[in-house]
């Protein structure tokens, strides 16, 4: 195995960090090396929002569901999907823009998580920890207020940046016989090889919570499918200007 692929194998979320900042201009070369992910067309249809102003950085907490890494990890970024720079550049050239589209929203959805993990990798390989904080679409409308998001742009996740507390155990992946398919889609094997995987996760939560958590991983995906999870954020991206036409 080599230094890269275990170093990817070796990620966890991070939510306890020491009060350590990053050295002075190492951001910027997390941010310089994260540009270099992969971009539909070259769009790079992102904006990453440093928020260091304390008062900030509390409301965010707040908005995002009072997760207190929020506020103790050295760094907080909160990355955009970003069409308006996109829009401007093409209306520079003299057409009139259409706007609105499906596909834009998705191009843009899709490198800005792009971006978003090549930048965790490179924080990562610096000893650094990250989470990713899909709390930030709780309340997207009062986030992008208080980042002063223009019309065209949406805050996808946030992402907490430090140096790591302790290290908890490597979360298991699904098999993966349950992911790569071989020529067609085909799941005739996947109900037994999620059953073997539930197990591994209960082990998992049995040992990490000290059995004070009783969940597998069919379990923990109940929550996304028993009710209707932020229903606010179809009218809210209209709002911005990606109307899924």
């Amino acid at each position: 195995m080599n230094d890269v692929i275990e170093l990817l194998q070796s990620h966890r979320s991070i939510r306890k960090y020491r009060d350590q900042p990053l050295p002075d201009g190492l951001l910027e070369q997390l941010v310089s090396a994260a540009q270099y992910a992969s971009s539909s067309n070259n769009v790079q249809a992102y904006s990453i929002i440093r928020v260091s102003d304390k008062n900030n950085r509390a409301r965010l907490q707040e908005l995002a569901g009072n997760q207190v890494y929020i506020s103790q990890a050295a760094e907080f970024l909160v990355f955009c999907a970003d069409m308006k720079r996109n829009t401007e550049a093409a209306a520079r050239t003299g057409i009139e823009p259409t706007l609105g589209m499906t596909e834009q929203l998705l191009v843009s959805t899709i490198d800005t998580a792009l971006v978003a993990q090549n930048f965790a990798i490179a924080a990562e390989s610096e000893g650094l920890g990250v989470v990713y904080i899909g709390g930030v679409r709780n309340n997207p409308q009062e986030i992008s207020d208080l980042l002063k998001l223009p019309k065209h742009v949406y805050p996808v996740f946030g992402m907490c940046v430090g140096y790591p507390e302790y290290h908890p155990d490597v979360k298991p992946r699904l098999p993966v016989a349950t992911v790569l398919k071989q020529d067609y889609y085909d799941s005739e094997h996947d109900i037994a090889l999620v059953a073997k995987y539930d197990s591994e996760m209960d082990e998992y939560y049995q040992q990490r919570a000290g059995g004070n958590k009783v969940s597998n991983w069919s379990e923990s995906m109940a929550p996304m499918f028993s009710g209707k999870l932020r229903p606010h954020m179809r009218d809210f991206l209209i709002s911005q200007g990606f109307e899924m036409k």
